[in-house]
């Protein structure tokens, strides 16, 4: 049996981060974070804040610190720096500070993009987890690994109407709403 959005349930919108890391973008040529900003809204989310930082551990540990301390922060969605470049350094950046690994994000997010890019699928370092008791996910940098994040995993696991279960149940904010 396969999950499904159960429509008679409330939805309850989450406040989403979106983190780019790239040496060579800005907000205008940004099409990963932009589809994702772009596709959290749609589905009656918040952006609760963009940003682009270098592939440097310190920055992108710097950027994710602040979104993890602010109250007003639920999720947080990274994209680049996952891949076997020198400089992809996402996953050692973000994998010390994670408290719980979701090791299960990898293997869904790796089982959707074969379908769509075949083996290359294995040149990503997808990684997700909790900080505290903030949410943070991991993406590809490109615009197509962030489609399929998004439309095939992300999208379905952080809708609160989603069955048999969603992540939204171990937010806290949402933890005290009757």
């Amino acid at each position: 049996m396969t999950g499904r959005i159960d429509e008679t349930l409330p939805f309850h919108p989450l406040r989403i981060a979106v983190l780019t890391v790239s040496d060579t973008r800005s907000l205008e040529t940004d099409t990963s974070g932009g589809l994702l900003a772009e596709r959290l809204t749609a589905a009656g989310h918040a952006l609760a804040g963009r940003a682009i930082v270098t592939d440097d551990v310190e920055a992108i540990r710097a950027q994710v610190r602040n979104w993890v301390a602010d109250a007003m922060v639920d999720v947080v969605i990274t994209t680049g720096g996952t891949g076997f470049a020198p400089r992809d350094v996402t996953p050692e950046a973000v994998r010390p500070l994670l408290g719980r690994e979701m090791d299960g994000f990898a293997v869904v997010f790796h089982q959707a993009s074969l379908g769509t890019v075949g083996l290359s699928t294995l040149q990503s370092r997808a990684l997700a987890g909790q900080i505290d008791e903030t949410f943070i996910f991991c993406l590809p940098g490109s615009t197509g690994a962030c489609r399929d994040g998004w439309d095939l995993v992300l999208g379905l696991e952080l809708d609160s109407r989603y069955r048999p279960c969603s992540l939204t149940e171990f937010i806290p904010r949402l933890r005290r709403q009757p």
